[in-house]
């Protein structure tokens, strides 16, 4: 059982989950617009990725005879001036992602509720896949600059990215 605190914490994860689900999704329609396909793939892979994040949240919570409350969407950025600032933007998202996965297990800690505790280690490893991936793409691109033929290769390597159902998903009866 959750202790309403943690129910409250859970449930604001929640709707962060799905606030980053939207920013992806405006990320990839924004280079889907621009012609960048595969910059468009790999957004749309983490749209999907955050909803299944979100998905995790609330199947967790409605396991523990919690409820689930859904809060509207706030707004989100719509442009980015090139590839390298929509990936900045992205890591520093990440970051606060992170920060708001670490603030929930300090919260479990607390509340001693070892199976929140539990369950949030796979989002702390999770989230330091996510960094990493941002700040490698980051990498490519300020090695890449300006270079038509390296955004080209780069956007054509992303296109090639698939959707994977994380492990707690997979290995939950639907």
């Amino acid at each position: 059982m959750l202790s309403k605190k943690m129910e409250e914490a859970l449930n604001a994860q929640v709707n962060a989950e799905f606030w980053s689900a939207y920013l992806y999704l405006s990320m990839s329609n924004h280079f889907a617009a621009a012609g960048n396909q595969g910059f468009a793939n790999w957004f749309s892979i983490q749209f999907q990725e955050e909803q299944a994040h979100a998905t995790i949240f609330m199947k967790y919570v409605l396991s523990c005879g919690g409820k689930v409350t859904l809060a509207p969407i706030a707004g989100v950025k719509t442009e980015w001036k090139s590839p390298l600032e929509a990936f900045e933007d992205t890591l520093a998202h990440e970051r606060k992602v992170t920060a708001l996965i670490h603030d929930l297990c300090v919260l479990a800690d607390e509340e001693k509720d070892f199976g929140t505790a539990n369950m949030l280690k796979w989002f702390v490893d999770e989230q330091i896949e996510e960094e990493a991936n941002a700040q490698e793409l980051i990498d490519s691109l300020k090695m890449i600059k300006d270079n038509g033929f390296g955004l080209y290769m780069l956007d054509k390597e992303l296109k090639a990215r698939v959707y994977t159902t994380p492990a707690p998903l997979a290995t939950s009866a639907e």
